[in-house]
């Protein structure tokens, strides 16, 4: 029986490939964000920009997004699993070209762009092709559980990953992306122990086609559309990570241990929702939810940029993860449960190349800001516009606001 508070299990319990799955992610996750924390710290050592921090995460960006949009189609007429195995393996070679750069006496900057955005590209393909697999390999009434639990394993690592990160690059940056690359090769082998997970459609559309048929489905469903302008919002105006390394200098008074606490206090909060997200399951008014997780988000990461005392600092980091974590087991619940199985890579697609794209557009927007104003300004703005546009997109998309759970999928969770 689903627990009222504590996440349910289930998933895990009932379903070897969705253990594999989760498993491979945990580990992939956990070196994925020691780089996540070594290339923006790598490029402020070498520019002392944070206008540089934001523009690498930007050149990501593109890269990322066709990757995704590319793995539509692919993942719904493809072998998913086999799409894991490959992306997995070209991920632990990127990370091992960004640990060879590191080690040379006079590391390349643009090497660091150009590796990096051939990894976003890979990660746009494997990213998406997970996603799509988690419906396939648990029953419809376990997907918010299932939902829940791969939250939590990109939470754990979010968590842990950068806290390892700010104690290990002080031992060198070639460490941090070689055990990076390292981590693939578990997930390699998790996933090669899966059975395969064809796709739904089989072949006939040209992936132009393809795509073009996942925009026509996209745009009669307004739900799905509010759960991917409502993430960019908060993505663009309240993630202020490029910031981290310059504000654990000058606004904390620390070194590499206070930027990685700064990057591993969002997840922090996001893993303590994660794992009490029971009563999220029975959560009926899932618009509304949203909605109101991303106010929440906002306002927090608005109190963050007004306080210069890490202990307050790092709270109000953590709070914003955990409601963070709360739109993204409803976003991941509407969705998973909205779209038919011959558009789930389609639209995973498009929902990795938001939850991917948002941030990196949100680092190169508060790198801007920063440079042009300050720090703090970059920060509180970009709380405020982020609470400001989650009423906006309520008031103008009504059938979002409106969302309801299933009726058979409540009556499912409540059993």
């Amino acid at each position: 029986m689903p627990g009222k508070i504590l996440v349910d299990i289930t998933p895990l319990r009932v379903s070897r490939d969705f253990r594999l799955l989760f498993i491979g992610q945990l580990i992939s996750m956990l070196g994925t964000q020691l780089t996540v924390v070594a290339i923006p710290y790598q490029v402020y050592r070498m520019t002392h920009s944070s206008l540089q921090v934001g523009a690498i995460s930007l050149a990501q960006l593109f890269p990322f997004i066709a990757g995704a949009l590319v793995a539509g189609p692919l993942g719904d007429s493809l072998d998913r699993r086999r799409i894991m195995l490959w992306t997995a393996g070209a991920l632990s070679l990127t990370s091992a070209a960004l640990a060879f750069n590191a080690s040379t006496h006079h590391p390349s900057l643009l090497a660091l762009y150009l590796v990096s955005s051939l990894a976003a590209a890979v990660n746009g393909f494997s990213n998406t092709a997970r996603m799509a697999s988690v419906p396939g390999l648990v029953e419809r009434r376990h997907i918010p559980a299932a939902a829940a639990m791969m939250q939590i394993s990109f939470q754990v690592g979010s968590v842990v990953g950068p806290a390892v990160s700010g104690l290990l690059l002080g031992l060198g940056l070639p460490l941090v992306y070689g055990i990076d690359a390292g981590t693939f090769i578990v997930a390699i082998i998790a996933t090669a122990m899966m059975a395969p997970i064809p796709g739904a459609e089989g072949p006939g559309l040209s992936p132009w086609e393809s795509v073009k048929e996942g925009m026509r489905f996209l745009r009669g469903h307004q739900p799905l559309q509010g759960v991917y302008i409502i993430d960019i919002n908060a993505m663009v105006f309240g993630m202020p990570r490029a910031l981290f390394p310059a504000m654990a200098g000058s606004v904390f008074g620390g070194g590499t241990i206070t930027l990685g606490f700064l990057y591993a206090a969002p997840g922090i909060g996001a893993l303590i929702g994660a794992v009490t997200t029971g009563w999220v399951a029975h959560l009926k008014r899932q618009g509304w939810g949203v909605i109101l997780s991303v106010v929440a988000w906002g306002t927090a990461i608005a109190v963050f940029g007004l306080v210069d005392t890490l202990w307050v600092g790092l709270f109000m980091l953590a709070i914003a993860g955990w409601a963070d974590v709360i739109s993204a087991v409803l976003r991941n619940t509407i969705l998973q449960t909205s779209i038919p199985d011959r558009f789930r890579s389609r639209m995973s697609s498009i929902q990795m190349a938001v939850v991917q794209g948002g941030p990196r557009l949100g680092d190169m927007e508060s790198g801007a800001v920063a440079t042009a104003t300050s720090i703090e300004f970059s920060v509180v703005s970009g709380g405020l516009a982020c609470i400001a546009g989650a009423v906006i997109i309520g008031l103008l998309m009504p059938r979002f606001r409106a969302h309801l759970a299933a009726p058979d999928e409540i009556e499912d969770l409540a059993v």
